[in-house]
């Protein structure tokens, strides 16, 4: 679930530009999430180009890789971020591919971000599920979010006014 959530550009999850760029890109697809002595683990395929357009031709260097990603979640400003974020390549090596995994690290830490409290409040306050009583959310918290091995749990605390 986690994955169909927050891969959701065919599958893929773009950490540099978009699929309009061809020559400069990066993604993230096929994820894998487990949970790893109480840390998220993402497998994930990794494909990158960063190159520029000559003529028509993308000239420079790109590769494709499984990436091991391992963080874990916290809960702040009404969204689900990423701490402690690992990344590594699942048995291959290189220049380009050190560096992408300290990209990688460096940006899911600092620009990943899961609107969850967003995504309670449209869930919750949806008129079209119970039109005569609105609701409203207030005082969304996440005190403890857990990892276990096949399941991310979170304590959620909140108040929801029905009318």
């Amino acid at each position: 679930m986690l994955g169909d959530q927050v891969f959701t550009q065919d599958g893929r999850l773009y950490v540099k530009n978009d699929s309009r760029n061809k020559c400069n890109f990066a993604y993230l697809e096929k994820p894998q999430v487990r949970g790893d002595a109480g840390r998220l683990q993402i497998r994930a395929r990794f494909t990158g180009r960063s190159a520029l357009n000559v003529f028509g031709q993308c000239v420079g260097i790109g590769d494709a890789f499984d990436v091991i990603i391992s963080a874990t979640p916290r809960y702040k400003d009404g969204a689900i971020s990423l701490a402690d974020v690992t990344a590594a390549a699942d048995g291959k090596t290189g220049y380009y591919i050190r560096r992408v995994c300290e990209a990688l690290q460096s940006s899911l830490g600092r620009d990943f971000r899961y609107p969850l409290g967003d995504a309670f409040r449209g869930a919750l306050e949806d008129p079209a599920l119970q039109p005569k009583y609105p609701r409203t959310l207030r005082n969304f918290q996440v005190p403890e979010i857990r990892v276990t091995a096949d399941a991310v749990v979170l304590v959620v605390d909140f108040q929801l006014t029905v009318k």
